[in-house]
């Protein structure tokens, strides 16, 4: 049951927040280029497209966590501290991109198309400032379930 779980696991945290971090990090090259050309209908339908893809990838990611406590809870982990430590980084990851970067994507995505080009509504350097900290956080957790330093798991 163990290796179905840590499987599941895996997969789901590959298949969820993979298209997640990547569409993050592409939205505000997106942005920029909506803001340039507030007539291309493309680079609207680009953010659109990114923003979509972040904010289905980003629900069907909480099967990582919860397949994450069943794997720990299998292996008898959950006082660890490295796993501790993945699930502070991991909860924080989600609050930016639950309470930050989603919201802000959202925010970026109406201003363009209701405004056009407009430096005051252009969130694109903070947008990709809080992509690159929640993709560092999911690396980390990453590197963490990896290296597992003080594991008593045998891996």
């Amino acid at each position: 049951m163990t290796k179905l779980l840590l499987s599941l696991h895996v997969l789901a945290a590959v298949l969820a927040i993979g298209p997640v971090t990547v569409a993050a990090s592409m939205f505000p090259k997106a942005l920029r280029r909506a803001h340039s050309a507030p007539d291309d209908c493309e680079a609207l339908a680009a953010l659109r497209t990114l923003h979509r893809i972040c904010r289905v990838y980003a629900g069907i990611g909480i099967a990582v966590p919860v397949f994450g406590f069943a794997t720990a809870s299998t292996l008898g982990v959950l006082g660890s501290g490295w796993l501790i430590t993945s699930i502070v980084l991991t909860t924080a990851a989600a609050a930016i991109l639950g309470l930050l970067i989603l919201p802000a994507q959202d925010n970026a995505l109406t201003a363009a198309q209701a405004f056009g080009p407009s430096p005051a509504l252009h969130p694109a350097a903070r947008l990709a400032m809080l992509t690159g900290v929640f993709n560092l956080l999911w690396a980390t957790v990453t590197v963490l379930m990896i290296v597992r330093p003080g594991s008593t798991t045998g891996a």
